[in-house]
């Protein structure tokens, strides 16, 4: 009985006694069951959106079919009637777009997390004696892989994020042209003032249009910064901004305004363009200040807000706001500048950055 005691004595004693790199190991094999377990979730939402998906697909489907033979028989069909078929049809497209971008979203999350169980799955392997896996060439190479796919996915977001855009809007809006115009055409020879309404709602219609198209363009690449500088465009930038959302926007500029090096404009109003995407898409601020300033060896620029604010050290790269504030930085950084987030959950937010004027 005592030698029993005692070895068992012995067995806690080893146990209190594990290694760092063994605690590692244990907390690594949890993290990743529950990953694993979290990504077949996800995986299941990811089928029933899928499915939700296609069903609005078909039903989109449908609804275009019903307005093409309303189309064809317009002079017998009531116009309540048509305007209820294009209500539908509106309807039907909001949906399809909410599912469409809420499919994306559980896409991403179950990519994320399908790369980290895998990343921790290859740890285990090589920390308990497996074959030597090779994962990025030790932490630098890791740091760039993870750079690399961070450039991509933020990319692939953006061009689908542009994709619906154009599609809820220029591309909706150039369908409903098509139709108002029909109408006109068909009510000049019965009604010339119903005719004339619907020319002057296709007018206001274009014209909401034309500015939309013009705003797409502006945020993919605002010529003014090729023609007149840094300075005129962020002015313009935060002025139609401003205009939008109705939010409480100041800009002051200090410093020499003159030009800096293209790449160097380029870098600084992609900042402060993402800076101030975030405080419109997650802040949920009502007051923003956006400061330039320009001296012979540096740029500063600064966004701050009255918002909710977040924690720093939380950002991930899965997130829409973490991706692009991460990327942000390495960008800033491989530019020799640096950036700072003072900022905490409730207290509102103060980005700067420093960038070298160069020569």
């Amino acid at each position: 009985m005592a030698d029993k005691a005692k070895d068992k004595g012995k067995e806690k004693e080893a146990e209190a006694k594990a290694t760092p790199v063994e605690a590692f190991l244990e907390t690594a094999k949890a993290d990743l069951t529950q990953v694993r377990n979290q990504a077949k979730e996800i995986g299941l939402l990811v089928e029933q959106s899928q499915g939700e998906v296609d069903k609005l697909v078909q039903r989109n489907a449908s609804i275009t079919g019903q307005l093409h033979m309303i189309q064809s028989n317009f002079d017998t069909v009531p116009r309540e009637d048509i305007r209820n078929a294009y209500e539908s049809a509106q309807d039907a497209q909001q949906r399809l777009f909410t599912m469409r971008g809420q499919l994306e979203k559980l896409q991403s999350d179950e990519t994320h997390l399908k790369r980290y169980a895998d990343l921790l799955a290859r740890t285990l392997q090589l920390l308990e004696g497996g074959p030597e896996i090779a994962i990025g060439g030790g932490p630098a190479g890791e740091t760039k892989g993870s750079t690399v796919e961070q450039v991509i996915d933020a990319q692939e977001e953006e061009r689908r994020k542009i994709s619906r855009q154009i599609h809820d809007g220029p591309a909706q809006a150039l369908s409903n042209f098509i139709l108002q115009t029909e109408i006109a055409l068909r009510l000049f020879d019965s009604d010339v003032e119903k005719a004339r309404e619907e020319l002057t709602n296709l007018k206001s219609s274009a014209a909401s249009t034309f500015s939309q198209v013009r705003d797409y363009i502006f945020d993919l690449r605002p010529m003014m910064l090729d023609d007149l500088g840094l300075v005129p465009t962020v002015r313009r930038y935060t002025e139609a901004i401003k205009d939008k959302t109705g939010l409480a926007l100041t800009l002051v500029v200090t410093g020499t305004e003159r030009r800096l090096e293209p790449h160097r404009e380029v870098l600084v109003f992609r900042a402060i363009q993402e800076l101030l995407g975030n405080v419109r898409e997650y802040a949920q601020a009502t007051q923003v200040k956006v400061t330039v300033d320009l001296d012979d060896r540096q740029i500063r620029a600064a966004v701050e807000d009255n918002g909710r604010g977040f924690d720093p050290a939380g950002l991930q790269p899965k997130d829409g706001e973490g991706r692009g504030l991460l990327l942000l930085r390495n960008r800033i950084e491989q530019a020799g500048g640096t950036i700072d987030f003072d900022t905490a959950p409730g207290k509102g937010a103060r980005i700067s950055l420093t960038v070298p004027a160069g020569g």
